[in-house]
C-alpha cells in the first residue's frame, strides 16, 4: 500500500495491543518498504524442548567434546548445530543435489 498510512491506535495494555495486530493489517499501518533485517541481541529466544534420538556413541564423543571444553553437551550441541546453520545460509553456497 502506497500513499497516506493509517495511525497506530494507543493501547491500554499488550494483551490490547495484541488482539488489535491479529486481526489487523499492518501493511495499512506500517511502510515495510523501508524496513530493516535487526538481529535483537538481548533477546531472550523462545525454546522449544524435542526429543532427538541419536547413536550412543555420538552423544558419548559429544559428551567427551563438551568436558575439554568445561560446557554441558547439550549447549555444545546447540552450538554445532547453530555453526552449522549459520554456514548453510550463507549466500552463493553451493546446494546439495
Amino acid at each position: 500500500m502506497q500513499g497516506t498510512k493509517k495511525t497506530i491506535p494507543k493501547f491500554k495494555n499488550e494483551e490490547e495491543e495484541h488482539n488489535f495486530w491479529a486481526k489487523a493489517d499492518s501493511t495499512g499501518y506500517v511502510d515495510w518498504s523501508k524496513g530493516r533485517a535487526r538481529k535483537f541481541v538481548q533477546l531472550k529466544p523462545s525454546l522449544r524442548t524435542i526429543s532427538l534420538r541419536l547413536p550412543v556413541s555420538m552423544i558419548e564423543d559429544l559428551k567427551l567434546l563438551a568436558n575439554q571444553r568445561d560446557v554441558p553437551y547439550q549447549s555444545l550441541l546447540k552450538v554445532f548445530l547453530a555453526e552449522r546453520l549459520a554456514q548453510e545460509r550463507r549466500p552463493g553456497r553451493a546446494t546439495h543435489k
